[in-house]
């Protein structure tokens, strides 16, 4: 392992609960408006009941939002900065984006911001946020996103012309650890426009409210005013008289916290509460005469609101009018910290530039040796977004629902809207999200994929991460893994057995210690679920799985989320191609455990031929009558069957058909000599079922002895998938695989009422929310498992096994795996244009010095030209790139 000083933090050894250095994070969400957390409607409309325009003055009761926010491990005291440029109508409080309703293409976040650098330990963090000089356009943004239609590109805020002439603030936050408890912030504006420009910075402390929620208040924390001199301010943040955290297995406060602050700004106070008035209105009071929105109202509005007994539960400090010079910048230090400090402000420039030194000579471990400068960077910014895309996800389902004060009772309705069978899940974890802001929540498919290039920097916390879903207070103790909290119930496709057993060998490879620990800690609990995905989704008891949506929102014509009328059941490919890889996954991590229980060897077997009889259920070898395989097309499709036995075969060459082919794995002989009862099972299978083995198994003579291909596919009938995967006119496009072949954009496929056309970019059909489309664009993580799947494949086969490209040449597995894996790094990467393609036409990116370094990681992309589409800071498992990176330029 390296032996950077970052390195060694992250192996520090450490007793209680909290380890020190991830005691304080960038733990705090984007957004915790419009939330389910936050709905507490009687019709579960989470957008309209608490909105942006009321956010600034309602109390969160699971979670606080903010700019780049930081907290503690509980986000009991929290920390975030504001501004406001002295023309627009509310403080910059938070991220701005537009609801579903608002947007032409769902829910849509209206900024611009980079998440620039991240160490693991968040002992050093750079965020930049571009600020415009003009007043903020938030309802020209609705307005205009509403007035366009599905078939139109979303109206950005960069579409405006308010950055024109360079007339903006680039606010660069810097955040630095001193110590594990002892935090450095330095914040750097920079006026890009062409006139002096004035701005208001107003740094904000305060506590999440977690004390006003029952039948009775409970004991508050406070914030008054600490020391000062000629050089700071302070804020002293201390919540000793209250009770702590509930919920815990242990005692938990924050204790005495200090911010000082530079001197020249005014504190002001006043408390988290809810301003009842403007929020519920009808003669509803607050329980304070000082509530959350006052210093918006004080600052913008003069009134006279906040707090003259200087002491709350909220203060900021208000740095009015700060002149930032055209061209030029101005800084503001602080530090929040447990210590009080005579010159508390003194190093905090030096502390910041030794940890950005320190986060240079981490990362300089982690790039490949071969990956260039831009490649490097792109690298970086992957990974700094997944490490500031943290946060504390707090949420009692049982509280949630029945309500916290038993004189106010939630809506009956409540009971039955959402989740109503998930009351154990309790979550104070720290998560990783697919994106703060557009989702705030974690997505059970969606970390599985996250964890992998987690694992590059930190592998103790990727391997948290897929237990924390495994564990008690999430997973259902039927055996579902919750999928997201729009619905739990919901199926999200079975990757997580993939990942625990990918993160262990990435972990395994690079510590040379195999944690057979956490591995058969999480084997456990995945055969737990493994039983509920089949007695869930195989109703028939044919191994024809019926998965339902699966993560592909609209990939297909009907709403696989749906139940079928009239008793059809929709027999799917890719469920049916998952649960072949789940198999395959167990029996791989079945035989890991075996080499120290040969117990296990009797796991690796079953999931064998579990395996074997999903492969062949695939290609109707048990007589069941519905093929999903179809050797005219050579290609996969679902099929529905109807209660009369009849039949409908839906001829869509998709992702779903592709997904078969991940059921992929080999098995040298060689490998098991140490598994003497799993080989004997081995061999008698494969010399008495040729009925199971015929379609799923392929045995070839490799140069360590005899090699058997495991996949639900001959040689030849993956030749033919693979032509069409190559072919630039079915999924091959220029910057990846494509989710539908480009071929039903002149043939499209009917259905009923419903049609299904190639789509490069946005969907013309809402489902699911309506901003997710798999009808032509490319996707990062079913990419990354086409690649991982080739890459086996061409283990066992080498350079023997070709396919015809379009033109008739000879292709190899090597040149299909790395074209792909190419195409998607290129995503991000200048061309000879200087473009990077995920920016579409927007010139500022290619052109302009403080934008052409900047990159974004977008949900998904056009499946054309390779434009970045969706949200735009799904780092998530668009960070995937991040390992792409690190496996193609070793």
């Amino acid at each position: 392992m390296p032996d950077t000083i970052e390195h060694r933090r992250l192996n520090e050894s450490f007793t209680g609960p909290v380890e020190p250095w991830s005691s304080w994070g960038p733990y705090v969400s984007d957004r915790a408006w419009g939330t389910v957390r936050e709905d507490y409607s009687e019709h579960g409309g989470a957008w309209d009941y608490l909105t942006h325009d009321l956010a600034r003055s309602k109390a969160y009761r699971w979670g606080e939002d903010g700019i780049a926010g930081f907290c503690d491990r509980y986000q009991v005291l929290v920390f975030a900065m504001t501004f406001w440029n002295g023309r627009d109508p509310i403080l910059k409080e938070r991220l701005f984006g537009v609801n579903p309703g608002e947007g032409n293409h769902g829910e849509d976040v209206k900024e611009c911001y980079f998440h620039l650098d991240a160490t693991p330990t968040h002992s050093y963090q750079k965020f930049l946020y571009k600020y415009p000089h003009a007043e903020f356009p938030y309802q020209w943004l609705i307005q205009e996103n509403q007035a366009r239609g599905s078939a139109d590109p979303e109206f950005e805020l960069l579409d405006t012309g308010i950055f024109d002439e360079n007339r903006y603030f680039d606010i660069f936050l810097e955040y630095a650890k001193a110590g594990a408890d002892d935090l450095c912030i330095r914040v750097e504006v920079c006026n890009r426009g062409p006139e002096d420009a004035a701005i208001h910075l107003l740094p904000h402390l305060w506590f999440r409210n977690t004390w006003a929620w029952g039948a009775e208040a409970k004991v508050e924390p406070v914030i008054s005013s600490g020391a000062k001199s000629k050089k700071f301010v302070s804020l002293v943040a201390d919540d000793t008289a209250t009770e702590g955290v509930s919920g815990l297995p242990f005692d938990y406060q924050v204790g005495r916290r200090y911010l000082y602050s530079e001197t020249g700004g005014q504190p002001l106070f006043t408390n988290n509460e809810t301003h009842a008035e403007r929020v519920f209105g009808g003669g509803a009071r607050s329980r304070s005469e000082f509530v959350k929105d006052a210093f918006h109202r004080h600052v913008i509005g003069g009134e006279v609101c906040v707090n003259p007994d200087a002491t709350g539960t909220k203060a900021c400090v208000h740095y009015s009018e700060k002149t930032v010079p055209a061209g030029g910048s101005i800084t503001l230090l602080l530090r929040l910290t447990d210590k009080e400090m005579k010159q508390p402000l003194a190093e905090v420039e030096s502390i910041v530039a030794q940890r950005r030194t320190e986060a240079d000579e981490f990362y300089a471990t982690i790039h490949p040796p071969e990956a260039n400068a831009d490649e490097r960077s792109v690298q970086r910014q992957a990974l700094a977004g997944l490490l500031w895309t943290k946060q504390i996800y707090l949420l009692d389902v049982h509280k949630w629902m029945d309500g916290d004060n038993p004189n106010w009772q939630p809506p009956e309705s409540r009971k039955n809207i959402r989740n109503t069978h998930w009351k154990h899940l309790n979550s104070m974890r720290i998560l990783s999200m697919p994106d703060k802001w557009e989702y705030p929540w974690f997505a059970a498919w969606d970390l599985a994929f996250h964890c992998v290039p987690l694992a590059l920097v930190d592998p103790e916390f990727a391997k948290q991460q897929l237990w924390v879903l495994l564990f008690e207070q999430f997973q259902h103790p039927n055996g579902q893994i919750p999928a997201y909290e729009w619905e739990f119930s919901d199926l999200n496709p079975p990757v997580h057995a993939w990942a625990v057993w990918r993160v262990f060998n990435m972990d395994r490879i690079r510590s040379g210690k195999a944690d057979r620990q956490f591995l058969e800690t999480c084997f456990h609990k995945l055969l737990v679920n493994f039983t509920w995905w089949v007695n869930k989704v195989d109703s028939s008891g044919n191994n024809l799985f019926e998965g339902g949506f699966l993560g592909l929102d609209n990939v297909t014509l009907i709403d696989r989320s749906e139940q079928m009328r009239d008793g059809a059941k929709l027999k799917q490919s890719d469920a049916t191609g998952w649960m072949g890889m789940f198999c395959l996954n167990l029996m791989r991590i079945s035989l890991e455990l075996a080499k120290e229980n040969s117990t296990y060897e009797g796991m690796a077997t079953k999931f064998f031929q579990h395996y074997l009889h999903i492969g062949a259920a695939l290609k109707n070898r048990g007589g069941k009558g519905v093929e999903l395989w179809d050797e005219k097309d050579g290609f996969f499709y679902d099929v529905l069957e109807y209660p009369n036995g009849s039949l409908h075969k839906f001829r869509v060459r998709s992702l779903v058909g592709l997904i078969p082919f991940f059921s992929l794995e080999r098995l040298e002989e060689k490998w098991l000599e140490p598994f003497p009862e799993f080989r004997a099972n081995l061999q008698w299978i494969l010399k008495n079922r040729p009925d199971l083995v015929g379609p799923c198994v392929t045995t070839l003579d490799g140069k360590d002895g005899p090699v058997h291909v495991l996949a639900v596919m001959t040689p030849e009938q993956m030749r033919r998938m693979l032509q069409r995967v190559w072919d630039p006119a079915e999924f091959r496009g220029d910057h990846g695989l494509r989710s539908l072949s480009k071929y039903h954009e002149e043939h499209p496929i009917h259905f009923e009422s419903s049609t299904l056309r190639y789509e490069a970019a946005e969907s013309l059909v809402m489902l699911k929310g309506g901003n997710s489309n798999w009808r032509g664009p490319i996707w990062f993580p079913m990419n990354f498992m086409m690649i991982e799947s080739l890459r086996k494949l061409q283990k066992a086969y080498g350079d023997d096994f070709t396919v015809p490209d379009a033109e008739g040449k000879e292709v190899t597995l090597a040149e299909i795996s790395g074209g792909f894996a190419n195409r998607l790094i290129s995503l991000f990467t200048r061309d000879a244009e200087q473009r990077r393609p995920i920016h579409g036409a927007e010139t500022r990116y290619a052109n302009d010095p403080h934008w052409r370094d900047l990159v974004l990681f977008h949900e998904y992309f056009n499946g054309d030209t390779g434009e970045g589409l969706g949200a735009t800071h799904q780092t998530g498992w668009t960070a995937l790139v991040a390992s792409l990176i690190d496996e193609w330029r070793e």
